[in-house]
């Protein structure tokens, strides 16, 4: 596969997914500058980040449905590794695999900045725009003036005007529809029945402000619960129109439903902090809150005896399916200490027990995950053994650096392992 048929089966991913401006030809061209940038990345001559680019390319081409991220990512993470590294075997198809997930993250990452950038380009626009109406229909004392009548109605971002005691005065039809309520039952309306609790406190003492001339626009991102009992994410800013003598005649407010964008940035969140095959925390999130633990602290480091008989006997899809097993059983085994179960490798796993009371607490715990892993797993109606080595550090005092604790559990892993027999050594695979 070359860049060519890579770019046409991005293109036939995104069909249908908006109806955008380009031509075929030029959609066409347009995907395989950025998969030619995409598949450096992947290979590692250039850097993750270029995939912020190819995102930006994408929303600046009117992609801008969340979902153009979700059918980009296989393309990225499949159709790119195959490109890069037909077989499996390959000894680097680990390493490609694992540059493409991040360069699927920073790519996701990059299309939620550039949504954002986008959103809020439109919003300054139409708020600029209507501000202007608005200050030549006041002028007039018309405020049904036809041009701001034609900005308020034909915007498509939300559009509310609100007196200066914080009552709503009308609402467009984008506005009404972001809110969940028919527009003629806006009128008259407390602006904090918008706003929610959570911003209220704030966004009075902007108004205030703005009242006092103390400023002229304030913005905020809310969480407005509709009368179905559905959440609409909205970023607002308001400004105020003001008369001749610089007093507040009246204020104007400017939404972005937000919602799925938001959404969006929830699940890129998950996904970049989070391993896909196992769905436990990865090392980001892992060394994250390692560094922000108060100690004492335990570290276990388990690393699993044999695990390439597994794939080497019985292929990848048995072997992501004993990974999958022993997260799960992992997990269950230090629930009920609040445990933080990591994968960090391929078949590395780390365990973060917060408020270790002691090095034999610590002990204990070691024993509850090498237990865990006793009981022979089913896979594809096959007997598994699984078995590990682990290492145990326990830290009553916070480490200089994060390094330093964890070259610690290292080290006692793999000196437990090299010790046949030594506590900590868990049987072996056992293949055919």
């Amino acid at each position: 596969m070359g860049l060519r048929e890579l770019a046409v089966r991005w293109a036939d991913a995104l069909d249908g997914v908006v109806a955008p401006t380009l031509t075929r030809t030029q959609i066409e061209g347009l995907l395989g500058e950025q998969a030619e940038a995409l598949v450096a990345a992947v290979r590692g001559t250039a850097d993750v980040t270029v995939a912020h680019a190819a995102a930006a390319a994408l929303v600046a081409a009117n992609y801008r449905d969340p979902v153009a991220v979700s059918r980009s990512i296989p393309v990225i993470c499949q159709d790119m590794v195959r490109m890069i590294c037909p077989a499996r075997t390959a000894p680097d198809y680990e390493q490609i695999r694992d540059r493409a997930i991040a360069v699927a993250a920073e790519f996701a990452a990059g299309f939620t900045g550039a949504l954002r950038s986008a959103a809020l380009g439109e919003q300054e626009t139409t708020l600029a725009a209507v501000l202007s109406a608005a200050q030549d229909a006041e002028a007039r004392r018309q405020l049904s003036e036809a041009r701001f009548e034609a900005v308020f109605e034909g915007a498509s971002v939300g559009i509310g005007t609100v007196d200066v005691t914080g009552n709503v005065l009308d609402v467009n039809t984008a506005m009404a529809e972001m809110l969940g309520r028919p527009a003629a039952s806006m009128p008259g309306r407390s602006v904090a029945e918008l706003l929610g609790p959570r911003n209220i406190g704030h966004a009075y003492a902007e108004l205030e402000r703005m009242l006092s001339g103390a400023s002229n626009r304030f913005r905020l991102e809310t969480d407005h619960v509709r009368p179905d009992g559905t959440v609409a994410s909205i970023d607002l800013s308001m400004s105020a129109v003001r008369d001749s003598s610089g007093r507040a005649r009246f204020l104007i407010g400017v939404a972005v439903d937000v919602t799925e964008r938001k959404q969006l940035s929830d699940r890129l969140w998950h996904d970049a902090n989070h391993d896909s095959l196992t769905g436990l925390p990865n090392r980001v999130l892992f060394f994250d809150r390692l560094a922000r633990a108060t100690p004492p602290v335990g570290v276990c480091y388990l690393d699993l005896d044999g695990f390439k008989e597994i794939n080497d006997v019985w292929g990848h899809t048995v072997g992501d399916r004993v990974l999958r097993d022993v997260a799960q059983r992992l997990q269950a085994s230090v629930e009920p200490v609040g445990g933080l179960v990591a994968r960090i490798g391929g078949d590395e796993f780390i365990v973060l027990v917060e408020k270790c009371s002691s090095r034999k607490e610590l002990d204990t715990i070691s024993d509850l995950l090498l237990a865990a892993l006793a009981a022979p797993m089913q896979v594809a109606g096959r007997p598994v053994g699984v078995g590990a080595s682990i290492g145990a550090v326990f830290a009553e005092d916070r480490p200089t650096e994060v390094d330093e604790l964890m070259h610690a559990v290292d080290t006692a892993m793999y000196r437990n392992k090299a010790a046949a027999g030594a506590r900590g050594r868990g049987q072996r695979f056992q293949v055919p």
